[in-house]
């Protein structure tokens, strides 16, 4: 109790510091070669305290060497992006933006090219169907397609839909920041109230919606028109400005953004 008594303002300034480093390398390295091989070296860290610990004193001189080795492999091979580390420190601002603000733009970025995207198909007439997963997972969905593992691009959005693509006749899968699959498959609609003039894009597009809480953004390839599907109803004939303001309303309603993933489905009518 003593020790903790002794803290004093510097301390925690000292650690907040360390903190803040450790987070922002491990936000740099995240899903990167380099995280696979720090957590190598930390393994072996681990392994050589033990060792010590445990009096094998050969095995403690191995590892010792081996780490060393280590870290200066992670200087070479990881060059470029020790480079793209000190350059992206060298842009930050003194003042850190709050992570809500950086989730904002996120989400902002991340809808601009949805818009985009879908004007640009329904502009074409090039039919899409575009699904939002929210908290119900749907992984078999992703399963039924083409792994792509891509960061969100509206040209690429286009590009897979665009007609005789490889992928064009199935959803695109876009869980956060990324286009996880493409060319999957959704359930048909079961509700036999439907209108007959809705073709089978719509009626996978509702089909999802009457299982999962997804919300469903639908591109006719006869008409060019854009729509919404929710809760198993549809709303049609929107523009690029409702759709954009339902996307932002959407993804604010969520408590938790990261859970948040946007998926993409094309099929004939």
């Amino acid at each position: 109790m003593e020790s903790v008594s002794n803290i004093g303002i510097r301390d925690v300034i000292d650690m907040a510091i360390i903190a803040y480093v450790f987070y922002k390398i491990l936000m740099l390295i995240r899903e990167t070669r380099a995280e696979q091989l720090l957590k190598g070296i930390a393994f072996l860290l681990i392994a050589t305290k033990l060792s010590e610990w445990s009096g094998l004193y050969v095995t403690t001189y191995l590892l010792k060497n081996t780490v060393t080795l280590g870290l200066i492999a992670l200087l070479i091979v990881f060059q470029p992006e020790l480079r793209r580390a000190l350059e992206y420190l060298g842009r930050s601002k003194l003042v850190a933006k709050s992570i809500v603000e950086i989730k904002d733009e996120e989400v902002k970025d991340r809808i601009d090219e949805i818009v985009s995207a879908a004007a640009s198909l329904s502009r074409q007439k090039i039919g899409a169907l575009i699904i939002l997963e929210r908290e119900t997972g749907i992984n078999d969905v992703i399963e039924t397609g083409t792994k792509i593992e891509a960061l969100i691009s509206s040209s690429l959005l286009i590009n897979i839909f665009f007609p005789n693509s490889p992928l064009h006749d199935g959803a695109v899968i876009i869980r956060e920041d990324r286009i996880m699959a493409a060319g999957c498959f959704l359930p048909l609609s079961e509700n036999s109230s439907l209108s007959k003039e809705l073709g089978t894009r719509h009626r996978a597009g509702l089909g999802i919606t009457e299982t999962t809480d997804a919300v469903v953004i639908i591109v006719s390839e006869e008409t060019g028109a854009i729509s919404v599907a929710r809760e198993g109803k549809l709303s049609r004939f929107l523009d690029t400005d409702t759709l954009s303001g339902l996307l932002r309303e959407l993804y604010k309603s969520d408590d938790n953004l990261s859970l948040i993933k946007l998926k993409w489905r094309t099929k004939d009518e």
